[in-house]
C-alpha cells in the first residue's frame, strides 16, 4: 500500500512539476509579447520589455506633448525651459537640453530620457546604461510623428486621436480668419538678431495655413537671421512679435517708415503666448488660435494695398 501511494505521489509531483513549468514558458512568452523596439529621429533603435514609467524629458515640446498624451505623471525629470503645463514646474530640474546634469538625470532612475536630436548627451547617457529616445520636431507633419512615436514610445494607443483634434483646432482657427485678412503680408519676429520665422518653419506653415502670406520665402531657411533693411523692403503689412523683443524692433534704423510700425498693426505676444507660438508640439493649435485673433483684429481690411518688396 505504501509503495502505491509513492508511486501516486510521485506522479501527482511530475505532474505539478509539469505544470509550473508550463506556467513560467506561459508567462515568459506574455512578457516577451509586450516588448517592443522604437526607432528614433537619429536612427537609434530602443527596445522596452515595457512601457516606461520614470521618464525624464530634455525639451520643452517632448514635456508638453508626454502630458497631451495624458501621460504627465510619468514625468519625473524636465530641462529648465519646461514650464507648461503648471505641474511641470514643480518638478527637478536637469539643465537644459544642450547641457543637461548628466548625474541630476542619472538619480532620478529614469526608465527612458526623452531628447532633441541636436542633444549631445544621448551616448554620454546610453553609455551610463540610460535608454534615450531623440526626437525632435521642426514642421506640421514633425509635431503629428513625434506624438504617434511617443505614444509608441509610452504605450498610449490613442495618441492618433489627440493629434486628430489638435489639427481640426488649427483649422477651425484658419476658417475664423476673415476674407478680408487672407491677403495680408505677414512678418514674424521670433527672437532679436532679428531672426525670423520663414514659409518652411513649422509656425510659417501655421500662417500658410492661415491663408496669409509669409514675406520671409522658404529659400531663406525655417528661422534666418534677417538684415533688418529686409524687413524695411518687404514692407510687411502686419507684424507678430514677442513682447520682449517688440521694444528693440520698434528702435532699428528706417522700422518707423514700415506700413504695419506706421499703421499700429504690430502684435505683441506675452512670454507665455510667446512660448506657444514658437514650440512645435501640441498648443500649435492655440499658437494658431492666437495668429487668426492677431489678423483679426489687425489686419488691414485692404491687406493687397501693402507694397512688395
Amino acid at each position: 500500500m505504501n509503495t502505491l501511494w509513492a508511486a501516486l505521489a510521485s506522479g501527482r509531483a511530475a505532474k505539478l512539476g509539469v505544470r509550473r513549468w508550463l506556467g513560467v514558458l506561459l508567462l515568459g512568452c506574455a512578457v516577451s509579447a509586450h516588448a517592443y523596439e522604437v526607432t528614433d529621429d537619429a536612427g537609434v533603435r530602443t527596445s522596452f520589455a515595457q512601457p516606461p514609467q520614470r521618464v525624464v524629458s530634455l525639451l520643452p515640446s517632448l514635456a508638453e506633448t508626454v502630458c497631451a498624451l495624458d501621460q504627465c505623471a510619468r514625468l519625473v525629470g524636465v530641462d529648465r525651459y519646461s514650464d507648461y503645463p503648471a505641474s511641470l514646474k514643480t518638478l527637478p530640474k536637469v539643465g537644459g537640453g544642450l547641457d543637461p546634469n548628466i548625474e541630476a538625470i542619472v538619480a532620478l532612475r529614469p526608465d527612458v530620457v526623452l531628447m532633441a536630436t541636436s542633444s549631445r548627451a544621448g551616448e554620454r547617457l546610453r553609455s551610463l546604461g540610460l535608454k534615450v529616445v531623440s526626437l525632435e520636431p521642426k514642421t506640421h507633419a514633425d509635431v503629428q510623428r513625434v506624438m504617434l512615436k511617443l505614444g509608441e514610445v509610452l504605450g498610449v494607443p490613442d495618441a492618433a486621436k489627440v493629434w486628430r483634434v489638435i489639427d481640426a483646432a488649427v483649422s477651425a482657427a484658419a476658417q475664423s480668419v476673415p476674407d478680408s485678412a487672407k491677403a495680408t503680408r505677414v512678418y514674424f519676429e521670433v527672437n532679436q538678431g532679428p531672426y525670423a520665422a520663414g514659409e518652411s518653419s513649422f509656425i510659417g506653415e501655421t500662417l500658410t495655413r492661415l491663408g496669409v502670406k509669409n514675406i520671409v520665402p522658404a529659400k531663406l531657411g525655417p528661422f534666418p537671421k534677417l538684415n533688418p533693411e529686409f524687413v524695411v523692403r518687404a514692407n510687411p503689412d502686419l507684424i507678430m512679435v514677442g513682447d520682449r523683443n517688440a521694444i528693440a524692433m520698434a528702435q532699428r534704423p528706417g522700422w518707423q517708415s514700415i506700413r504695419a510700425v506706421r499703421e499700429n498693426r504690430v502684435c505683441t505676444f506675452s512670454p507665455a503666448q510667446s512660448d506657444a507660438l514658437v514650440r512645435p508640439g501640441p498648443r500649435m493649435a492655440e499658437g494658431a488660435r492666437l495668429m487668426a485673433q492677431c489678423l483679426t483684429d489687425k489686419a488691414p481690411r485692404s491687406a493687397v494695398a501693402g507694397a512688395k518688396p
